[in-house]
């Protein structure tokens, strides 16, 4: 069939998943969509002892056996080290055919690739894959197709029975020995644990894994113990100099800072900028550099900002110390900074990642979001966005909130330049569609600004701009005469994954690179 992207997506891939392609931004409701009833424990004796010595001896006591679905979170971005300790010891228990079902990947994560082409994993799912896992999926070597869900449709498909965790692993900076967890304290602050509260509250074992074991109780909670079933010690569960991720950097280029001050004078003339917008900003050089530009436009103009989500940052943090935005809620601590913020700050607040973006529960804060600033790696003129796949055809990003926030939101904002290096960003049609175009508002590159002709209301607001406003049409043929109509990858027909729309329907597939 051909979906509502304009992507063919095979009838025998429907039918195997039992699912169909993407229909639309809106196309359940909930009338179709009903919770999986999440795990039931019973502590049968009171006095069972949680903390287990080893975490072999929690995947002991977990029953762990061949082909179950294992997850874990990625508050620590490349400083994770819990993905990699349980997955070497499930290899040298000699456990195969294991699906990992993650909120992110990375390349901290590069030595589970040597597990998909021994058969020890055979099946990924995750909001993000980078670095060798990218590379092993994009090859062909993983048994089954990953899975390539965005932040708010991996909550989601756990919430609805897509996938069933077998066991979680959840890594706390602190927790007491009843698994009390919280992002804060300790040495390994991470901020919040937002993306593992749905795998706690839906997995049938739940295993805490922390470096900082605290007294009874560990409160407020992030994780709480009715929903943990063991707690492991171990040295250390992560390297804190490493959240930080590579895609969060201030910025000096001056092409960079021109696409930010581009990007904030659009939204000061749009119809939704006015006293308690709300704002949510990735974190690239120009999308943090926005905050730089809002600061002041919002001191001449004597707004405040409603609230802001994220994915948090420094910028963000100086803007509500500043008073300049009244309260953060926050799913995920990009900066040391931002992790200070929400232990010392009474009005930042952490929030479940289905609080944040689940597309089919009773109310998501995406869905009140005004702004919403975004990168992207391609975006065609029908402006369906690419941020997964790149120029090379390898697995290498995530849709992360992506497609969430886009959906959500009054208005979305793609900022990227207008090539990268000698690849166009703007082009007839992208290599593989995250997020579809009905979803995505306004583009603005370095070379103009490009307004969905779909968003009349948009259109009419910014007629005599003295914004360089330019077709999309216009950008992708200035890309072109730069860097010259690139040639089509070329794939092999094996599908190596899915990119599922936030809804479950199926976006997009990606294909094997042909060697």
């Amino acid at each position: 069939m051909i979906n509502a992207a304009g992507r063919e997506i095979p009838d025998h891939l429907l039918k195997e998943y039992g699912k169909t392609g993407y229909q639309g931004m809106i196309f359940r409701d909930d009338a179709s969509y009903k919770k999986a009833a999440p795990t039931v424990r019973a502590a049968v004796d009171p006095s069972r002892d949680k903390q287990v010595a080893s975490i072999h001896e929690a995947l002991v006591k977990c029953g762990i056996r061949d082909g179950m679905v294992l997850s874990f979170h990625h508050h620590f971005r490349d400083g994770d080290y819990i993905v990699n300790m349980v997955m070497e010891e499930v290899a040298r228990m000699g456990i195969r055919d294991i699906t990992i079902c993650a909120s992110s990947l990375g390349a901290a994560h590069d030595p589970v690739a040597r597990m998909i082409e021994e058969g020890i994993v055979t099946g990924i799912q995750s909001s993000g894959v980078r670095g060798k896992i990218g590379e092993a999926i994009s090859y062909g070597k993983l048994k089954t197709p990953a899975i390539i869900r965005s932040h708010g449709g991996r909550v989601r498909a756990i919430e609805e029975g897509d996938v069933h965790i077998d066991i979680a692993f959840i890594g706390a900076p602190t927790s007491d020995v009843c698994g009390n967890a919280r992002g804060v304290g300790g040495k390994s602050d991470c901020g919040v644990l937002s993306y593992s509260m749905v795998d706690a509250q839906y997995a049938d074992r739940v295993v805490v894994i922390t470096d900082c074991l605290v007294p009874f109780p560990n409160l407020p909670a992030s994780i709480a113990m009715v929903d943990v079933d063991y707690v492991c010690v171990v040295d250390q569960i992560g390297n804190p100099a490493k959240i930080v991720s590579n895609v969060v950097r201030l910025t000096k280029d001056v092409r960079e800072l021109m696409m930010a001050e581009y990007c904030a004078k659009i939204m000061a003339e749009s119809p939704f900028f006015k006293e308690g917008f709300s704002f949510q900003t990735g974190g690239g050089g120009a999308s943090l550099a926005v905050n730089m530009f809002l600061r002041t436009i919002l001191k001449e103009r004597g707004i405040t900002m409603g609230f802001a989500i994220g994915g948090i940052t420094q910028p963000m943090c100086e803007l509500l110390d500043e008073g300049l935005v009244k309260c953060v809620v926050d799913a995920q601590a990009f900066d040391q900074a931002s992790i200070e913020s929400i232990k010392n700050n009474p009005r930042h607040f952490e929030i479940s990642t289905s609080e944040y973006a689940n597309p089919m529960n009773k109310g998501a804060y995406v869905n009140k979001l005004d702004f919403v600033i975004l990168g992207a790696l391609e975006v065609d003129v029908d402006f369906n966005c690419n941020v997964v796949v790149g120029s090379d055809g390898i697995v290498r990003g995530a849709p992360g909130g992506h497609p969430d926030t886009a959906a959500g939101s009054k208005c979305s904002i793609i900022v990227a330049p207008l090539v990268r290096g000698r690849i166009p960003t703007i082009c007839t049609r992208c290599t593989s569609v995250t997020t579809a175009g009905e979803a995505i508002d306004i583009v603005v590159t370095d070379y103009g600004i490009a307004i969905n002709p779909r968003r009349k209301d948009l259109v009419e607001a910014y007629r005599g701009s003295k914004l360089p406003i330019r077709t999309i049409e216009e950008l992708r043929d200035a890309a072109y005469v730069i860097t010259g109509v690139p040639d089509p990858i070329e794939f092999e027909d094996r599908i190596v994954g899915i990119i599922e729309s936030r809804d479950g329907t199926i976006m997009d597939v990606v294909r094997k690179i042909k060697e």
